[in-house]
């Protein structure tokens, strides 16, 4: 159910305007330091629902494979 859920999450995210305004991973990594943070990700309100389940190490950071999921 958890992957059904972040599967339309994805899909949501990926379909909304905000999203294809700035749906590449440097927009979102505001000081280009190579991870999204939670912090970065609040521009996104579709990306901060998804962020646990994209962040599979758990680290509190979307590297780029994680961020990748989304598109």
């Amino acid at each position: 159910m958890k992957t059904l859920n972040t599967t339309l999450a994805v899909i949501i995210l990926a379909s909304s305007s905000a999203a294809y305004a700035a749906v590449d991973f440097a927009s979102f990594d505001i000081d280009s330091d190579g991870v999204i943070t939670k912090q970065e990700a609040q521009v996104n309100a579709q990306l901060v629902k998804l962020f646990d389940d994209l962040d599979t190490d758990g680290n509190g950071e979307l590297s780029k494979e994680e961020f990748a999921k989304v598109q």
